[in-house]
């Protein structure tokens, strides 16, 4: 079989010694599954005793498609008189000894730590379609690339492919790749079906008839899509966000999302109006430290105590108590018998109607790139939450997000809570 020139690159990189986890994503129909198969199939023939992994999400979705993948590779290359399958113990056994594991990737509340892959020992892993994992999953499933390394003269290598999405692929491979930050142990190749001359024409037609954003996803392989249709913001009004300097100004008011325990960071934003005006990152600290920082802000631009608002939830507590302004509660009750979960559900509704209509104004965060790209990504994970059950309105909770972009959504966490003053005051901005 005659490989892309695309599949070319990613052979090199799977091949030399600097390299240890490779995506290999962008769109529908670029030849990633099929690659990822002939690269196991490969290096189970070339070490005999070797152990890999194939996985998926789902171990019932993984064997009915990428599997059948394998096969399918497989009797092309002429391949399948070398191996048995096993389908009870999801094991592909190779008759020189070496092994394809098939793996269910899914991060089950029973197993938050992946325990399950505790024990697991393999040469090399390939996930297909790992933009529907999460990164501590990516993480523990390379933790385990360990057998007989040494005896085979190898380095550990993790091959994933995915389509477009905003989670850990997107920060972790395809963002650094953009900017040029992208570390040396990791590779970024974007797939696109117009690369696939195998593809009939009928089916990059059918693409193209899909709705905007899914051409946009998985015919042009653009990152900058989502079509999730649980999301509360419109991707474009958050790109507004940072150019509309027209939102008009008015009370002062400050919100901080302090760094709570095993957090880095703390986030305090001092606002005129809607418009942010200045801000600090507080580095892991003690509470007295940033209760402390909060005041010379507060001093500085002049902002009533009655004006801010502080996260209370565990160490954040702390802080409101000594500074003796209002507590955020996240899990307390909605204002006003709202039909909200919570108090941080019904302030994340509110915040996406605002800003759906571009009445806030984080422009001062337009020229900090990491700043700015943070604040998308933790506001494109603004999302309901079991939207097709009847009941309060939910969203997504901030475990899940931590999971989905491997860190906490501190930069929206402290704009959600100056919605709060908004609700209180009675003043709605809705369609």
């Amino acid at each position: 079989m005659r490989l892309l020139p695309k599949q070319e690159n990613a052979v090199y990189f799977l091949k030399d010694n600097v390299t240890e986890e490779i995506l290999y994503g962008g769109a529908a129909g670029g030849g990633k599954s099929a690659f990822g198969c002939m690269w196991l199939i490969e290096m189970c023939q070339k070490y005999p005793g070797s152990r890999w992994l194939m996985g998926r999400s789902k171990l019932k979705t993984l064997k009915e498609t990428t599997l059948n993948s394998f096969f399918d590779i497989a009797s092309k290359l002429g391949v399948t008189n070398q191996y048995t399958y096993n389908d009870n113990k999801s094991t592909i056994y190779f008759h020189n000894g070496s092994q394809i594991i098939l793996k269910d990737l899914f991060l089950y509340p029973s197993d938050p730590n992946f325990d399950s892959l505790g024990s697991l020992e393999i040469t090399g892993a390939f996930i297909d379609e790992c933009n529907q994992l999460v990164l501590k999953a990516w993480m523990v499933v390379k933790s385990r690339i360990r057998y007989k390394l040494s005896e085979f003269c190898l380095m550990p290598k993790m091959l994933g492919s995915c389509n477009p999405a905003k989670n850990y692929v997107y920060s972790e491979f395809y963002k650094p790749f953009k900017d040029g930050s992208l570390p040396k142990h990791r590779r970024f190749i974007q797939a696109l079906p117009t690369d696939n001359p195998f593809l009939h024409p009928s089916y990059l037609q059918s693409l193209l008839r899909l709705d905007a954003n899914s051409v946009q996803r998985l015919y042009y392989g653009n990152w900058e899509y989502d079509n999730d249709p649980s999301a509360l913001i419109l991707f474009n009004k958050i790109i507004d966000l940072f150019t509309n300097t027209f939102v008009k100004l008015g009370q002062k008011f400050i919100s901080a999302d302090i760094a709570r325990m095993g957090a880095d960071k703390g986030i305090v934003l001092v606002w005129e109006g809607l418009k942010v005006i200045d801000y600090l990152i507080i580095p892991k600290s003690k509470i007295t430290e940033a209760a402390s920082e909060i005041e010379r802000l507060r001093k500085l631009h002049s902002v009533p105590l009655s004006n801010v608002i502080a996260d209370e939830d565990g160490v954040g507590g702390g802080a409101v108590d000594i500074l003796g302004c209002k507590g955020f509660v996240n899990n307390s009750k909605a204002l006003f018998g709202e039909n909200y979960f919570n108090l941080k559900a019904q302030c994340y509704y509110k915040l996406a109607e605002m800003i759906n209509e571009n009445l806030l104004d984080l422009s001062i965060f337009a020229a900090i790139a990491e700043v700015k790209d943070a604040i998308i990504q933790e506001l494109e994970q603004v999302k309901r939450k079991d939207m097709d059950k009847d009941g309060k309105m939910q969203i997504v909770p901030k475990d899940e997000i931590k999971d989905l972009i491997g860190r906490s959504p501190d930069w929206s966490d402290a704009i959600m809570m100056r919605i709060w003053f908004e609700i209180d005051q009675f003043v709605f901005y809705v369609n």
